[in-house]
């Protein structure tokens, strides 16, 4: 990557993109995060400039600086997805840790985070603007929608589909040719064996609806 990055969010999901971007020798301009209490201070000598929607630092943008959104709120990461596609007529960079792995034969899109130890594996896709934490690993052949979030130490089985917006706990397992639906959730540490409809959310060993 030519171009310094400026990263929206500057907290704990921000931080971590800003160790990514640093161990890849990327140049980060700066923060921007919504929190005015952060404005004009550092983290690790990286300053926190503005809010997320400041147009005096978004119009940098595209032009001399890539944009990464390091938000797992879901809601908020798709606005200012859309209001990088939008205003600045761009996609977010990707954050991939150098320690992490993907098959050549895998499909990666725009804007994911990839965490350290992550491993994507043959023929598996990845959509646009996951976050993939630190272990997460995913079988051949799985796919993965937009704005999915995997938690740590989880495991996506073979021919698994998750779809856009679905949450997989921390040390979950997705068993293989299971699906995951629309903004499902799979608390952590849960073992899916079979699949999950779309909004709902499952827990245990095996896994189990969760009745509101």
């Amino acid at each position: 990557m030519d171009n310094p990055v400026i990263i929206l969010g500057a907290k704990h999901l921000g931080m971590a993109a800003m160790e990514i971007f640093q161990r890849n020798q990327v140049v980060i301009y700066g923060f921007l995060d919504d929190d005015e209490r952060l404005h004009g201070t550092e983290i690790n000598f990286i300053p926190v400039l503005g809010r997320t929607e400041d147009d005096g630092f978004l119009k940098l943008i595209g032009k001399k600086c890539e944009a990464f959104v390091a938000i797992d709120d879901l809601a908020l990461h798709k606005r200012l997805v859309k209001l990088l596609n939008e205003r600045r007529k761009m996609m977010p960079v990707n954050a991939i840790h150098p320690l992490s792995y993907l098959a050549d034969s895998a499909t990666l899109g725009h804007g994911n985070f990839v965490g350290a130890q992550v491993a994507v594996n043959a023929m598996a896709t990845i959509g646009n603007h996951t976050l993939l934490h630190a272990g997460a690993v995913i079988e051949y052949e799985a796919q993965v929608s937009d704005y999915v979030q995997i938690g740590a130490g989880a495991v996506i089985g073979a021919n698994v589909i998750i779809e856009e917006g679905a949450f997989i706990g921390s040390g979950a397992v997705v068993v293989a040719g299971v699906r995951i639906g629309k903004q499902a959730r799979v608390g952590a540490g849960s073992v899916v064996v079979a699949s999950v409809d779309a909004g709902r959310t499952v827990f245990g060993n095996p896994a189990q609806l969760v009745q509101r």
